[in-house]
């Protein structure tokens, strides 16, 4: 059993972040779910319910709220119940256990105990604040305590590094593929959970954030999304059975339904990339969709998101105007007293009061949705640079705003995109001009060219903002 158990805990997607035996006397494998919120092919579900069949005991799953999750609002805790009662309902059919915790109190590590756990296993998140929370607890627990990689397709240790630029990446990721991108094996438990004694969990119809005083309740649920599992899977069968075939023509046109919409879900882990990845390619054996459409669908899914990955798991700075490419960096500070044609403060752009009415849209389909269209998100920060005082400004009000509003906010995808439109991330010197230097410009005319955009502009014009 120690053998099979060191298998497991070598595999490319688990990190062991404390090492040592299962504890002896141990009922049960705790999988603290964090990051992906859901209980079909997910990973780290998974790596726990094999630990569990080798030592002949049961899964229980738990998910703590916290009232004070970074940069998170009412808007983002309502998706997330949706999530969470989705992931409930999943757990007591798999025969796994579901507590949801939400009291300051109710440590993890006083629920460890009160279950007598052997192990613990959880999600990676590369992000600053969970790593650090994951690092802290390593050191003080006394059962082993295991961290899988269960968002992205290839597990990120894989390449241990970061890349310039995306056709860099795609060879490494490309010979990789094969060997993860196959459809999680849905392991099932051989010992069901059926402790005596039930631990106490907080009800998911009832409202997780009521008592957070402290709660910024001024951005508000949207009627745009709904949570959970069940609703991303709706969605992904509406996309790769009607919009997958035009995907290719419609992606970059903000007035068309050509997207999947789908970066809530994966956001919130309510959904999984292979998922995905596997229904597209599927799509297109079927004749539903080009091989072509879902080449450049997945290139976005896996290639550009997997890079967005990297990209905050080895750059220390990625939510901040420090992680400049460095010839943007020269470029930027060399134009920085050229004269701007508007000057916006932080408050006019969050209401949406600009002269340029394409980006007003863009700015109100954010805020009213809960979600911006991926091309319009490029113009959107790139006119952002040109009218704050100066990048730094440019790039803190962006992830300001992009994490407020958004609804896949404070994710790797916002800050890879608002480092590449900005600052030249995984982007490579454009032509010399006022303002951007050396950064690729956008527009207002030429981006206009590209899609109807009064359309757009009407679909978004109205409402009050901020």
């Amino acid at each position: 059993m120690p053998q099979e158990l060191d298998r497991l805990a070598a595999h490319p997607r688990v990190q062991v972040r404390r090492s040592g035996p299962p504890r002896v006397e141990g009922k049960c494998v705790v999988y603290w779910m964090q990051r992906a919120v859901r209980i079909a092919e997910n990973p780290a579900l998974e790596v726990a319910i094999e630990a569990g069949n080798l030592l002949g005991l049961p899964v229980a799953v738990l998910f703590q709220v916290i009232p004070n999750y970074p940069n998170a609002n009412l808007r983002h805790y309502h998706f997330l119940q949706e999530g969470l009662r989705d992931a409930a309902e999943d757990a007591a059919e798999r025969g796994v256990g579901f507590v949801l915790r939400r009291s300051p109190k109710d440590t993890l590590e006083r629920f460890l105990e009160e279950v007598s756990a052997a192990l613990l296993v959880g999600d990676e998140n590369p992000c600053r604040e969970p790593e650090r929370w994951r690092r802290v607890l390593a050191k003080r627990l006394k059962l082993p305590y295991w961290t899988v990689d269960a968002d992205v397709v290839v597990p990120s240790r894989i390449f241990n590094r970061s890349f310039a630029l995306l056709h860099h990446f795609r060879p490494h990721l490309k010979a990789e593929l094969p060997n993860y991108l196959v459809a999680p094996a849905n392991v099932a438990p051989l010992y069901c959970w059926k402790p005596r004694k039930q631990p106490r969990s907080f009800p998911p119809a009832e409202n997780i954030t009521a008592g957070f005083t402290r709660l910024d309740r001024s951005v508000g649920p949207v009627d745009s999304f709904t949570g959970g599992t069940r609703e991303a899977l709706r969605r992904l069968g509406e996309f790769v059975n009607r919009e997958l075939r035009d995907y290719e023509t419609k992606r970059n046109h903000p007035e068309l339904r050509g997207t999947s919409r789908l970066s809530p879900y994966l956001h919130f882990g309510n959904i999984g990339p292979i998922t995905i990845a596997l229904a597209v390619k599927k799509a297109a054996a079927e004749g539903r969709a080009t091989e072509a459409a879902a080449e450049r669908y997945l290139d976005q899914l896996i290639g550009w998101r997997e890079l967005a990955v990297l990209f905050v798991r080895h750059e220390a700075n990625y939510d901040n105007w420090e992680c400049a490419a460095p010839w943007a960096r020269r470029t930027l500070i060399e134009h920085t007293g050229d004269p701007r044609p508007h000057r916006y403060t932080l408050r006019e752009l969050e209401r949406a009061e600009t002269s340029d009415e394409l980006w007003n849209a863009a700015q109100r389909e954010m805020v009213l949705t809960g979600w911006m269209h991926n091309f319009m998100r490029m113009y959107w920060a790139k006119k952002m640079l040109e009218w704050a005082p100066d990048p730094a400004r440019a790039f803190e009000w962006a992830v300001r705003l992009n994490d407020r509003y958004q609804l896949d906010g404070r994710d790797p995808n916002g800050y890879a995109g608002i480092a590449w439109a900005m600052v030249g991330r995984h982007d490579r010197p454009w032509f010399n001009r006022p303002v951007f230097g050396l950064v690729r410009p956008m527009t207002a005319a030429s981006t206009a060219k590209k899609f109807d955009a009064e359309l757009y502009i009407r679909q978004h014009r109205g409402g009050p903002t901020g």
